[in-house]
């Protein structure tokens, strides 16, 4: 990769300027030399919907930052029967320092774009950022609190409940729309219906059921199937049930 500099950016390659992954990702704990040594090691890429990034139990040799799109997480059984685990979006950090290989499996939901780098890169870069040790472990028990969450979402929550609180976790991940002011948002669903029914251990039938549902009482409005608007999120937050209900 090509680092060019700005003269007013005190060092930060260009390409990160924009970049979510500096603003409000781990990369955001790198000062400048560190970020542009990064830099010069990593490569970007886009990956079509469908194609598997890491296999489970795959060798690691490279880490990733989600620039957009949706990235599937899940876990297979040995008969080959599959749970969706977990989604990341930008800009979650892809991947497990210290770890030889992936526990996981990640797919690209949708189209995704990564900014990737040597495994080894990362894990030095670590031992010179203490900082950069410690944004990552807050992600990591940030994504423990979000999978216990789940948790009570999936054992304790009625079935339009369930749907709701995917909507509103889609909609604070990956609306880049959203409206302070009204806390209205826009989407495209990330899954397909058989996979938003396997992470919300639903049938398909009630998971369209559900949707239809919300949609008869003004909570969402869908176009084409997979296009949803939220008017009011509060609205969608009413019908989440429990701590799933917090501010956007």
């Amino acid at each position: 990769m090509t680092v060019r500099q700005d003269i007013h950016s005190s060092g930060i390659p260009v390409l990160c300027l924009p970049c979510e992954a500096r603003h409000r990702g781990v990369c955001g704990a790198l000062d400048p030399d560190h970020l542009a040594r990064l830099a010069k090691t990593s490569s970007r890429r886009k990956i079509e919907p469908g194609v598997e990034l890491i296999g489970d139990a795959e060798a690691v040799d490279s880490y990733s930052n989600v620039l957009s799109g949706v990235v599937k997480l899940t876990k297979s059984l040995s008969d080959g029967r599959q749970q969706i685990v977990g989604l990341q979006f930008a800009p979650d950090f892809l991947g497990r320092p210290f770890k030889a290989e992936s526990a996981i499996n990640a797919e690209a939901a949708t189209a995704v774009s990564l900014c990737s780098f040597p495994r080894a890169a990362i894990e030095r870069m670590m031992k010179e950022s203490p900082e950069l040790e410690h944004r990552l472990l807050k992600q990591t028990l940030n994504e423990l609190d979000e999978a216990r969450e789940w948790m009570v979402t999936l054992g304790r929550k009625t079935a339009l409940e369930k749907v709701a609180s995917f909507l509103l976790m889609i909609a604070r991940n990956i609306d880049s729309s959203v409206d302070p002011a009204t806390r209205s948002a826009c989407f495209d669903l990330p899954l397909t219906r058989a996979d938003i029914s396997d992470f919300l251990g639903l049938t398909n039938e009630t998971v369209s059921r559900q949707l239809t549902r919300l949609r008869m009482d003004g909570v969402i409005r869908i176009e084409n199937n997979r296009h949803v608007t939220v008017d009011s999120i509060s609205r969608l937050e009413q019908r989440c049930g429990g701590r799933g209900a917090t501010a956007l």
